[in-house]
């Protein structure tokens, strides 16, 4: 084999326990670590920079599938996964249902549409804003006391859910957020996460194929913009951490959950826009 594939090979398997790891830990699925590192990993085996972004927008969602179900059944075992919220008996109401609307038609129209510097860029000042309000927000802040129903699902849910595709992430970086504002104790609002982040990944992961088809210079093992090489490796060590986090996130507690999730999220982004906007 390869001197750079063996290499490669060790390097995907470091960021899927770290994945895994931080998806138990913070319900965010791996995708704000994930989509970073596998960037750098192609571009430095010198795949274009739009290339290396989508593909590892769509390898993190095909990860996500797998580490969102292994990270959601770990929680529901703490009875910490609100299912009314994920898929109530009436699926018209499901926010499941809409987030995955949302993410595969992203997934298919709209992410081949734009450059992998303007994606991310995008990544970063998105992940920023998040990781902010989780850094100097003050746990007591409430939008309302419970999570918005109605005309929210179909709306609120399918653009959360193309905003998650768009950046290759689960749904725990916005969705965490949110259920806490919305009166969700943190740990329910990252496990509620951990599972609505599969009906993110699954339909985005279906759109990434069909949309990656036929494009020129794509990293080998692909399937569409998927890497089946990144997405087997990872997956693989991500299952095995993802149970580790889960426990280390029922034993801090809701301050320094907070404020260890927002100062990761902020390091990532402030890195991404260094790397990306100064020559």
């Amino acid at each position: 084999m390869e001197p750079h594939l063996i290499s490669l090979g060790f390097a995907l398997l470091a960021v899927g326990a770290l994945a895994g790891f931080s998806a138990g830990l913070f319900g965010i699925g791996g995708g704000a670590i994930i989509v970073p590192a596998l960037y750098y990993t192609f571009s430095a085996l010198g795949y274009s920079q739009d290339v290396s972004m989508h593909a590892a927008v769509a390898t993190s969602m095909a990860v996500i599938v797998v580490t969102s179900l292994r990270s959601a059944h770990a929680h529901h075992q703490r009875g910490a996964v609100d299912w009314a919220l994920v898929w109530p008996p009436n699926p018209l109401k499901s926010w499941g249902l809409w987030i995955g609307i949302g993410a595969l038609l992203t997934a298919l129209m709209i992410a081949k549409r734009l450059s992998g510097e303007a994606m991310l860029v995008v990544f970063a000042v998105f992940i920023a804003v998040i990781s902010l309000q989780f850094i100097f927000g003050r746990p007591d802040w409430k939008l309302a006391n419970d999570v918005p129903e109605g005309i929210a699902p179909p709306v609120a849910g399918s653009a959360l859910g193309g905003i998650c595709a768009l950046l290759g992430i689960g749904f725990g970086s916005i969705g965490v957020t949110l259920m806490v504002l919305f009166n969700k104790r943190i740990h329910h609002a990252i496990g509620t996460a951990a599972a609505l982040g599969f009906f993110i990944s699954l339909p985005a992961t279906i759109g990434y194929i069909f949309s990656g088809q036929g494009v020129t210079g794509r990293p080998d093992f692909s399937l569409g913009y998927v890497n089946v090489l990144g997405f087997v490796l990872i997956a693989f060590t991500s299952v095995l951490c993802a149970p580790f986090g889960v426990k280390a996130a029922h034993n801090l507690s809701q301050q320094k959950l907070r404020m260890i999730f927002g100062v990761c999220l902020l390091l990532i982004a402030l890195n991404i826009l260094r790397k990306t906007l100064l020559p």
